[in-house]
This record gives structure tokens, sequence and C-alpha cells, in this order.
């Protein structure tokens, strides 16, 4: 907090060239100033060589060093040299030197010398001598004076006089090693005669530390008072703030007495003429409220009186008025703090009674016989109820509705297995106690026939809840037609008199009888009153008797209205004639809300019937018994509980797809067991077969004729007489022959199974496709197993695998492609358009079956391959001709042939035999290269021209081979 540079009092240097030292030499003589941390952490302080070893405020904040010590402030702040104070505590600058730099010179000034300064000199030598005496007077305190430089000087060599160790940040005296080296214990050992030398050494030590604190204490001195100015300063410009804040402090005072008398002239009398306005006015609400509380306090013995008589509607139109009121006009009352809440108990009395009563009703109605031919109970009753539950807003009456068909949905069931189980002799129900067990004891016959009387009941309990629920939103839609026609007559009124007068609402409140529930107001206030509620609803002309348990009928209630209060009539389909009030306060929202509610109630009978019917079918099958139904059996099955399905879409006009679901689930059962033993079945075959051409048994060739006919079914067994006929070696399949194995014919019996099962049961086309895809793709992959991969050595304890298993692989292969297209007609034609995608499975088969038949071929191929590299590796071009190599050659190509001509077609045995050639060739050229034998009719060229000739004469002379084109002469084609 050092002064600024032109507050200073110091004189400045008589040096003509000081101005110049101070701007270039400065940075070269001292380093960087730093600043003691406990007086003013930013100011340059001297001498920076005394302060080298200063502690560091981050490392040591938290120990105790010198510069903890204390100055008292009185001897800080009296300097006796300090002439002035600063006069603006707030513009004073940190010094000149707070940030010593270097300015860079200018390129655009020129170079000042001291000639420029020789007239200045010559005018200030008087001033200077001034100066040399006021320097004499007061030491400067410029930080870069002679003086100042010199006692700086001082000050660092009295510094440098204290040992180093007190210096270091880390200095305590808890160390061992700083302790010992602060105060040797040898200077206090007295023994062996040494006491005085000790004690003399002990008071030198002393002396030396009370002078090293002197040091320490001056230097602190010396640098408070640098900073003395300062303090000064600050209590100077708290003096001036004192003097801005008292005269403020008058101003404030002055101000406020001058808005006094304004006020006292000007305002106090008209604001009193408002202040009386507004007490008038409000003395006259608080007797208005007066008078409406005495009326309002008579609410709660009318509500009592109006229940008594089962005035349901009445009562909740007047506890709606009151509540209304109380929240409105004596909202914050005291006296009527628990009326609301006594008000809302009522309105759940009431709630609670219309429920009973409308619960009542949906009991009765449900629960009575279903032979009944009438189809609703009490229609008038129904609608007088819907009516009053409407008033009260309670939409959500068609719960109980729906609640109860739950609990008479699971009574017809109970009641039609209890009426057929009495039926049967054979079932003691003495011994099986449980229904469900009782149950599980009929046979199929028997459950059928209890299952179809269940059906045939719950069709009937879906019509009879179709008819109450449809004279339910009939009288939602004429409350709706008529809030329709209300406002259509407002909007015409609004366009025609836009100047009719409207009635208050803050003043007027009415009961259900259209009756004022107030005459706080003056007589010219009020609109005129309806008779008297109890006369009126004595003399109503058209209202009927209301019974102590009906539950606000509208004939009982909407006759007797006010004014304000119009009626319409209305007829429901079923003829009941019903008066609706204007007062349904029920938007378009909610009633189409409520519409739709119904209807979705019709729906969710529908799926209670579904559900407990599903409920029905599990317990019956838990035993397993559905599922080991035949054929016949669960098409029967599929078919009553087809017919139940459409007939509940027809009268609720929604699919119900739980018991869909559960049909679905019981066919994927039987579609699972079905799969489950023909996939065992081909399995066990597969692992038996010793892949050997089998016999074609006579039924066998007549299955395959009857596909071919155009029909795929499994063909009636013939009469004995025929069944004599000798098997056949091959199998004729549309005029070709087939050699085949016997687990390739039970395949396409199998086959056949799974389509005629489709016949009986359209709603299984998909899985069974999906099932008879994985059989298939089974029988692919199991026999590339045993045979390409030879699995039947290990399994069936083939020797090898022969090239005449492969070949007979392959044909049976080509068995199976031949029927897949046959396969994908008969389940396209049965499948939904939208499911023809499925059929890309037989087009998987198909090309997995075709890369199956190209594998056996290669591997047949593979096998002469091996065997032309390892011969013809070996062959030399010498006598005698043919040579052993080719010999050799031809003997295996006619084994080859032996074993596959038999089995596959000859077209396919003519490529079968041309990709061998091709082979053959390939090696053979290779070989002549390695031989560098070349065709220019040389006797080598003569050699393997017979050799050539001998492989040619023997692979034509074989049978269907006789016209294959060899193309010999590609073996003397040079490589390119």
């Amino acid at each position: 907090m050092a002064s600024s540079h032109s507050s200073s009092p110091v004189p400045q240097s008589n040096s003509s060239d000081a101005y110049f030292k101070k701007e270039m030499d400065a940075t070269k003589r001292f380093r960087p100033v730093q600043s003691l941390p406990d007086v003013c952490p930013k100011e340059p302080t001297g001498d920076p060589n005394n302060l080298c070893d200063s502690p560091s405020l981050v490392v040591d904040q938290h120990r105790w060093t010198v510069y903890h010590s204390k100055v008292n402030l009185p001897a800080a702040l009296n300097d006796p040299r300090l002439a002035k104070r600063e006069s603006d505590f707030f513009t004073k600058t940190w010094g000149v030197d707070f940030v010593d730099t270097e300015v860079t010179p200018s390129f655009y000034l020129p170079q000042i010398t001291k000639e420029h300064f020789a007239s200045y000199q010559q005018e200030i030598s008087p001033r200077e001598k001034v100066h040399d005496r006021c320097k004499s007077i007061c030491t400067p305190k410029d930080t870069f004076d002679g003086t100042l430089l010199h006692t700086h000087d001082k000050s660092r060599t009295d510094l440098e006089q204290v040992p180093k160790i007190f210096m270091k940040p880390d200095f305590a005296l808890e160390d061992s090693l700083t302790f010992n080296a602060v105060l040797p214990w040898s200077h206090f050992n007295t023994a062996g005669g040494k006491g005085n030398r000790d004690a003399a050494s002990s008071k030198l030590l002393q002396e030396k530390l009370s002078h090293y604190l002197d040091i320490v204490e001056v230097n602190i001195a010396h640098q408070i008072s640098l900073r003395s100015e300062a303090f000064f300063h600050a209590m100077t410009s708290q003096h001036e703030l004192q003097d801005y804040l008292r005269k403020t402090s008058q101003a404030v005072k002055l101000l406020r007495e001058k808005i006094t008398k304004i006020d006292k002239v000007m305002c106090e009398g008209s604001l009193r003429v408002l202040r009386l306005s507004l007490t008038r006015s409000n003395c006259l609400k608080a007797y208005n409220k007066l008078k409406l509380m005495a009326t309002v306090h008579q609410t709660q013995p009318t509500v009592q009186l109006l229940l008594s008589t089962s005035e349901f509607v009445g009562a909740l139109d007047l506890i709606a008025t009151t509540q209304e009121v109380l929240q409105q006009e004596l909202q914050g009352i005291h006296s009527f703090r628990h009326l609301g809440s006594q008000l809302c108990e009522l309105e759940k009395l009431i709630d609670k009674m219309m429920i009973a009563e409308f619960s009542t009703y949906a009991r009765n109605d449900l629960n009575r016989p279903l032979e009944d031919d009438c189809q609703i109970l009490e229609e008038e009753r129904l609608v007088s109820l819907v009516f009053g539950l409407l008033k009260q807003r309670k939409l959500n009456f068609y719960e109980i509705y729906g609640d109860e068909m739950i609990i008479t949905a699971k009574n017809i069931i109970k009641q039609c297995v209890v009426n057929t189980v009495s039926q049967i002799e054979e079932i003691d129900t003495e011994v099986v106690v449980k229904l469900a067990d009782q149950m599980r004891m009929m046979n199929f016959p028997q459950w059928f026939d209890l299952l179809k009387n269940i059906f045939s009941k719950f069709t009937l309990f879906l019509k009879r809840i179709k008819a109450t629920l449809n004279t339910i939103r009939s009288v939602v839609f004429l409350v709706l037609d008529k809030n329709q026609k209300t406002r259509d007559l407002e909007d015409t009124l609004q366009k025609s008199s836009a100047k009719d007068s409207v009635v208050d609402t803050e003043v007027a409140y009415l009961t259900h009888e259209g009756m004022f529930i107030s005459d706080a107001f003056s007589e010219g206030d009020l609109p005129p009153v309806a008779p008297d509620i109890t006369s009126q609803r004595n003399i109503s002309p058209n209202s009927e008797p209301c019974s102590s348990d009906s539950v606000s009928e509208p004939e009982c209630t909407t006759d007797s209205s006010s004014s304000k209060e119009q009626t319409s009539s209305s007829v429901t389909p079923g003829g009941v004639e019903m008066v609706i009030s204007d007062d349904m306060k029920l938007t378009d929202l909610e009633l189409g809300r409520l519409a739709n509610n119904i209807q979705e109630l019709l729906y969710n009978a529908s799926d209670i019937c579904h559900d407990r019917s599903v409920k029905f079918l599990m317990a019956r099958a838990k035993d397993g018994f559905l599922e080991k139904l035949n054929s016949n059996e669960f098409v029967a099955l599929s078919r009553l509980m087809e017919g139940f399905i459409l007939d509940t879409e027809q009268i609720c006009g929604r699919k119900s797809m739980s018991l869909r679901g559960a049909l679905q689930s019981q066919a994927n059962r039987f579609v699972n067991r079905f799969h489950e033993e023909r996939k065992t079945k081909l399995s066990l075959l597969l692992d038996n077969e010793r892949w050997k051409q089998a016999e074609v048994p006579a039924e066998f060739q007549d299955l395959v004729d009857s596909v071919s006919d155009g029909r795929i079914s499994l063909p009636e067994k013939k009469p004995a007489a025929t069944e004599e006929r000798k098997p056949t070696e091959f199998l004729i399949v549309e005029g070709q022959k087939y050699a085949t194995v016997g687990t390739v014919l039970l395949l396409i019996r199998i086959i056949l199974e799974y389509c005629q099962c489709v016949d009986n049961i359209p709603s299984i086309t998909t899985d069974m496709l999906t099932r008879l895809s994985d059989l298939l793709k089974y029988f692919n992959s199991r026999s590339c197993q045993l045979v390409l991969g030879a699995g039947a050595l290990q399994v069936v304890g083939l020797k090898t695998i022969t090239t005449k298993n492969l070949a007979l692989s392959s044909r049976c292969l080509q068995l199976i492609v031949h029927y897949i297209p046959i396969i994908r007609a008969h389940f396209e034609a049965r499948l939904q358009p939208k499911q023809f995608s499925m059929l890309r499975h037989f087009d998987h088969i198909t090309k997995d079956y075709h890369d199956h038949v190209a594998e056996i071929s290669a591997k047949l191929v593979a096998i002469m391959d091996s065997l032309f590299d390892k011969l013809l590796s070996k062959y030399e071009v010498k006598a005698p001709v043919p040579s052993a190599c080719f010999r050799n050659i031809c003997k295996q190509m006619a084994k080859m042939h032996e074993a596959i001509y038999d089995l596959l077609p000859e077209e396919q045995t003519q490529m079968l035999f041309l990709r061998i050639n091709a082979s053959y060739k390939l090696h053979l050229k290779r070989q002549l290269a390695h031989l560098n034998v070349v065709n220019d009719g040389g006797p080598l060229n003569g050699l393997v021209t017979s050799d050539v000739a001998f492989y040619t004469g023997n692979l034509q002379a074989l049978k269907g081979l006789n016209n294959l084109d060899l193309n010999m002469a590609e073996i003397w084609e040079q490589k390119r």
C-alpha cells in the first residue's frame, strides 16, 4: 500500500541523470522486488536480498514464523518523517516499482541527450538547493534514494548475521536436529568440573539469540514504517465518508418532512372518503353473507329430508350447489368449517346407495334363467338407474356390470358341469369330490357334449348382455343428443337477441327444484321463485310415485323445475319414455367416452366367455387328454370351437383371440407330437440304414402312383389278393427309375401324412409347413453326415463308404427333390396370400438338396482325381504299350462305371465321366510337361499316343459312354 507518484512528498535526486538511471539501470541493479506476506502482499518492500529465505505462504501457512510477530499499531502510524497524508484513499497506487519492467525504446521518438536538458538544469538549480536543505532535515523515502539503499544494505548486512537455519521454511524446534543445532546440549552440561565455562557459554548463547531477535524486530519496524502512510490515508478517507453520510441523512430527513406535509394537505381527505366508501361496501357484503349463511345452515336438514324420500338426484343437486356456495361465497367461514366435509360424506353415502341399487339390478339380470325369453329385465328401472348415475357423474358404473359378468360366466360353466355329471352313472360323486376331477373322468363324447352345451349357454348369455348394454347406450346417446340441441338453441338465441338480460350468477343460487337458496338480497334483484318444493312434488301431474328403494329416478325429479330449467321428453328403443333436464352437466367428450366404454364392455363379455372356455379346456387337457386325440376327434373339437368363435364375433362385432389362441395352442401340441413321433422314427431309420439298394413293395409304388394322379393322400388298403405282388427293384416315378433305400420310401409316406393332416385341420397349415421343412432339412443334413461325412462307419459299422453308397445317396436326394414342387403347390393352395412368404422354405430346401447332390458328384470326381494323381505321377513313357499305368486307370474307370451305371440316369453318368475325363487330362498333361514329351511325331510321342488311344477305346467301350466326346488333343496344348 505504498504512496503514488503524484502525492509523494519525498524530493527527487539533484543529479541530472537521475531519470536515466531510474529507467535504464534499475533492472540491472535490482532483482524483482518481493513483498512481506503479513504487511502488504502486492507492494515492493526494500532490498530483495534480505528476503531470499522468506517462508512460503503455501508450505508454512500453518506454522509459526518470524513474520507472525506483532508490532504496536500506534508506533507504526506515528511516523514523524511524513509531512502530509494522501488525500484520496481510493485512487492511491501501489508505488512506482510495483511492476518493474523494461520499456522497449520507440522507433518514432528522437534520441534525447543531456544537452536537451541544459536550459532546464539552469532553471531548476535554485529549487535543487532547496531540495538539498530539505534532504538534510528529513531522510527521503524514495525506493531508489541513496540513503534508502544504504539502509537496505545495512538491513541486509544485519540480517546476514542471523544464521540461515532460522530462515528456513521448515524451521521447527520440535525436530531434534534443529533443536540441537540452535541450542547445543553441550552448553548445558555441568559435569566434569566445567560448570563456570558452560554457564558462560549459555549466557553467551542467550545474548546471541537476543541480538538476533533485536535485528529481526528492527527490520520489522522498518518495514512497517515504510507503510505507515497508507494507514493514515485510510483514516482520512474514513472521515470523509462519515461527512458524506451525515449530509445524505440530513437531505433524506428534509425530503420526508416535505412528503408528510403534502400527504396531509392533498391526500388525507380524499383517501378518507374512499376508505369510508369501501367500509360501507364491506358492511353491505358482510350483511349479505350473514343472510346467505343462515340459508346454507338449513342445507343439511333439507338433504336428509330428500334422502328419506329417495330423492337422490335432488339431494345431490342441493349438495353440489351448497358446495359451490361454500367454495365461492363462504370460503373461510369458521362456523362452516365442517359443513363441506359433512356434505361430502352425504354425497358418498348417496353414491353407495346408487351403486348398491345398480349392483343389485345387474346381479338379478345376469343370474336369471337363460331360457327366459325376456331379453331386458325391468327396462324402466334400468333406464332410471342409468339416468341417476349420469346425473351424479358416476361414469364407471359399467364396471359393476362387468364384475357381475365374470361371476355369472363362472357359474354357468359350473352349473353345466354339475348337470352333466349328475346324468353320468359311471361317476361316483361321493368318491370323487372335486368337480374338476369328475369332469376329467368323462370320455371324449361325454366331454364333447358338455362343451357344446357350455358354448350354447354362453351364446344366450352374450345376447342378453348385448340387449342390456344397448339400452344403457341409448340413454347415453339421448343425453348426448340433448346436449347438442341445447347448444344449438343457445347459439340461435345469442344471434337473435344479443341484449337479453342475464341473471347474475353471483346473486342467485338455485336448488334442483328451481328455488333460491338465499334470500339475502333485495327482492328487486331476485328472479321469480318457483313454488315450494314439497307442493311441487305433490302436484306434479306427470311424475310417478318414487319407491323408497329406487335411486333418484328421473320421472320423480325432472318435472318439478324452475322457470330457468327446460325439460325434454325422449323415448328409448325399448319404448320407455324419459324426461331429460338441462342440468346434466356432462360434456360430449365424457358421454362419448362412456358410450365407447359400454361398447368395450360388450367386447369384454366376449373375452370373458372365451377365457372361461379356455380354462375349461385347459382343465381337461391337464392330464394330456387333448394331446391323445386322434385326427378325427381333434377335427371335430376344432370345428366346434370355430363355430362358437364365429357366433361370438357375430354377436359382439369383434374377434376374441383367447379361445382361438387356445385352439391354436392345442393344435400346436398336436402338431408337435405328430412331428416328434415322425422325426424320431426317421432318425431311427437313418441310424440303422446301411445305404444299400432296397426293393420297392407294391404298396409304395401305389402310393407314388396316387401322387402322380395329382392328389396327395394316403391310398386305402386294397384287397389281400393284390398284396401278393412281388416287390420291384426300382421305384417308377413318371417313367423314371429311382434306386432308393428303405428309409426314403418311408420318408415319402411320412411326407404324405403331413399333407393329409393339413387337409383335415386347415388351422395348422403354417405349423405343418414349418415342421415338414424341418423334417426335410433333418434328412438332408443327417444323410450328409452319414454318407459324405462317413458317419455310417461308426453308426452301423460299414467298413467304407463306396462309390455305390455315394451314388445311391445322390439318387435318393433326387427323388425327394422331385416331390418338393408337388408339396409346395399343395401347401400354397391352403395358405393365405400374406403367408406365401413361408413357401420360401421349400426353395431353400431345394437348393440345399441340389448342393448336396453336387457335393456327392464332386466327391466321386475327387476319388478318381486322387487316383489319377497317384498313378500318373509315376507314369514313364516307355514300352510296352499299353503301359501298366494306363491299364490300371482303365480298370478303375470300369469299376466306377459298374458301380454307378445302374443307380444314376445315363445323362448324369455321362456328365460325371466327362468331369472325370477332364481331371484325367489335366494330370496327364502335367506329367507329359514334366517328362518333356511334346507332340513332335517322335518315338515318345508315338508311345503316348498309343496309351491314350488305349484309354479312349476302353472308356468309350463302357455302356452308355460310346458317344462321349473326350477331346484328348488337349493334352498337347502348351501353357500360355
